[in-house]
């Protein structure tokens, strides 16, 4: 019983550290268009995020928790290395600046220690094939999205006062953030509802998969307490080195964001946050030019994503087996 609390606990300091490291994706287009300081950003973000308990199903946990391994499979010793497989790149990406994806992280540090603890016939390929086909669509959708509702406010306000538009989208842009950040906690925060689900059931504490109010609310807290701490490092990253933006460029990403994150929650398709706002970022850049965007930045943060899931199970499997050699 020790070993399930230790290891619920350490899911939970995952969980806040993801908060910490995505606190960017809630806050930097806001806070780059100057529109909310960053402790008022911050504090709206780490409410919403929290809130998000109370909007929307465990559909996103079920997946995690049911439909990347095999549960006959799962094991406590493979859920701490997988855990430390997503801790330590989540580490190492903030340490970089890079706006990695914590949800794919640790879907890597599962893959990783299953494949070494119980072989591949324990990973569950076709859940991983949807999650794979996700981290080139989900960007895309919310590149594509930000681009249609930058093209038809552009086309509908181009004739009003920059001023005015300036200051109108300013206001929206306090709704549309934080409706990024109810889609961003609902997400993020089930991906360690789904884990610490199936730490109950391995711990024999329960006898099949679910998600106790308990934990749904512990798991908002600890990603709304970890967004409440910051991470500026990729807040810059995100906010002013992709490209500049506006009240109605964040308005944009964020609305297109929102949009992508409701309905991947909704059909319990793990996606990661900071794909969907990087996408959407990088979509109202473009739609300004193609020079808008700092393109090489841009390149430099899709290698983070592409090697986010090998790197994590690389860094589980290993995790794994030096864990056993003390078991």
């Amino acid at each position: 019983m020790f070993f399930v609390v230790a290891l619920i606990i350490i899911a939970l300091i995952f969980d806040f550290i993801n908060g910490f490291h995505d606190a960017a994706n809630a806050i930097a287009t806001v806070v780059a268009t100057r529109v909310l300081s960053p402790v008022g950003a911050i504090a709206i973000a780490a409410f919403f995020n929290f809130a998000g308990a109370f909007v929307f199903s465990v559909a996103v946990a079920t997946t995690i928790g049911k439909g990347i391994i095999i549960p006959s499979a799962v094991t406590l010793h493979l859920i701490l290395a997988a855990l430390i497989g997503g801790i330590i790149w989540n580490l190492i990406t903030w340490r970089w600046g890079l706006p990695s994806s914590s949800s794919h992280a640790l879907i890597g540090g599962l893959i990783g220690a299953a494949a070494v603890s119980a072989g591949l016939g324990a990973i569950q390929f076709s859940g991983i094939y949807t999650i794979l086909l996700f981290i080139v669509f989900a960007p895309l959708l919310g590149m594509a999205g930000a681009i249609v509702f930058s093209g038809y406010i552009m086309r509908f306000f181009r004739k009003s006062d920059p001023g005015k538009v300036n200051i109108y989208f300013r206001r929206l842009q306090l709704i549309s953030s934080s409706m990024y950040s109810l889609g961003h906690g609902t997400n993020d925060a089930q991906k360690t509802m789904g884990i610490i689900a199936i730490i109950l059931l391995a711990g024999g504490v329960t006898t099949q998969f679910e998600v106790p109010l308990w934990v749904i609310l512990s798991c908002h807290a600890a990603i709304a307490l970890g967004t409440l701490a910051g991470g500026w490092r990729i807040v810059k990253t995100m906010g002013t080195k992709i490209t500049k933006l506006r009240p109605v460029d964040g308005f944009s990403a964020e609305t297109s964001s929102s949009v992508v994150l409701f309905s991947t929650a909704s059909t319990g398709i793990p996606v990661s946050t900071t794909h969907v706002i990087s996408g959407s970022i990088m979509g109202v850049g473009a739609v300004k030019g193609a020079g808008k965007v700092r393109w090489p930045l841009a390149r430099k943060i899709m290698w983070a994503w592409i090697l986010t899931i090998p790197i994590t199970a690389i860094i589980a499997g290993v995790s794994y087996l030096g864990i056993m050699m003390f078991v």
